[in-house]
């Protein structure tokens, strides 16, 4: 057990997968100090889970039940905000529906001394050679889905600038204490983003380590092809995530790109609802979205969650 780090687990209703990964954190070859677990009022059996859990464990197990759901935003703020209480030098965080391999984090470790913001390879759960979401190769405009190509476009197993955030990565409590917590008013989609952008613009060193896997549920529609294969889009089924996809995408792309970036997200999103996907809803659902963005309204989501 390694006190210097501890680990933030933020979950909904997703008992089943959270038992996996909890028991898969303390089955690592090199387990945290602590799990944070950030419940986010759930309504399914999870609350029980999480006490038979902590008396199964060996990991010591910290446990935060929201009054309300804030989604993996909100979860990751008010879970890297205990962790802080502990005093560690390192934030393994991660959603509940992945499974750290038994060395995920002891293969890591060792380059810690180096970065900032360091990832595993997040790998498909059914497919492990296969990566669950689409990478862009570093100086290239070759976008990759296949863990060889990672692989191979890695130095001395490691692909710098690049890291799929809260997918269990490392990060270090110096970089948390400078750029501070995720913003929890995104709710859903682009935290994470965000979050890695705000790292990079403070200088935050990082990289993925092609040799630690973490497994996750594929996600088929993220990196949909279209424009005749030249550029992909992250299409969801969800209402809710596209609007808060549409919504925090545009903020961020303000941010961190500039307008150009937002005009680019705002053509691809036209041309995927009108040719590759015709759905004319979505196109008014990103006009929400796009509005809610500009009004720097976060607000708009709850009305999909009964809120």
């Amino acid at each position: 057990m390694d006190s210097r780090i501890v680990a933030v687990v933020v979950t909904w209703n997703r008992a089943e997968m959270l038992a996996r990964i909890l028991r898969a954190i303390d089955a690592q070859d090199t387990r945290p100090g602590a799990v944070v677990v950030v419940d986010n009022a759930s309504t399914d059996s999870t609350p029980q889970l999480l006490d038979d859990l902590a008396a199964e464990l060996t990991t010591p197990l910290q446990v935060l039940r929201l009054e309300r759901n804030t989604g993996g935003a909100g979860g990751f703020n008010a879970g890297m905000a205990a962790a802080l209480e502990h005093k560690a030098d390192l934030f393994w965080l991660m959603d509940d529906d992945g499974q750290p391999q038994p060395d995920c984090l002891s293969t890591l470790l060792p380059h810690m001394d180096r970065y900032d913001f360091l990832g595993p390879a997040v790998v498909a759960d059914h497919d492990p050679r296969r990566l669950c979401f689409p990478i862009r190769i570093p100086g290239t405009a070759r976008v990759v889905h296949d863990l060889g190509d990672v692989e191979g476009a890695a130095t001395d197993g490691l692909l710098e600038e690049v890291v799929i955030p809260f997918n269990g990565v490392l990060v270090t409590r110096e970089l948390v204490d400078r750029i501070g917590l995720p913003r929890e008013e995104f709710f859903i989609w682009g935290d994470d983003v965000e979050y890695l952008w705000r790292a990079r613009r403070a200088g935050a060193r990082v990289a993925t380590v092609v040799a630690s896997r973490f497994l996750h549920p594929a996600t088929d529609d993220l990196g949909t092809p279209m424009m005749f294969g030249r550029t992909t889009y992250n299409h969801s089924p969800s209402d809710l995530k596209h609007y808060c996809m549409v919504r925090n995408n545009v903020t961020n792309l303000r941010e961190y790109v500039g307008i150009l970036g937002v005009l680019a997200f705002l053509v691809k999103t036209l041309w995927f609802y009108l040719f590759t996907r015709p759905r004319p809803a979505r196109l008014r659902l990103s006009a929400e979205g796009l509005s809610a963005a500009l009004r720097k309204d976060f607000t708009g989501h709850q009305r999909f969650i009964g809120g």
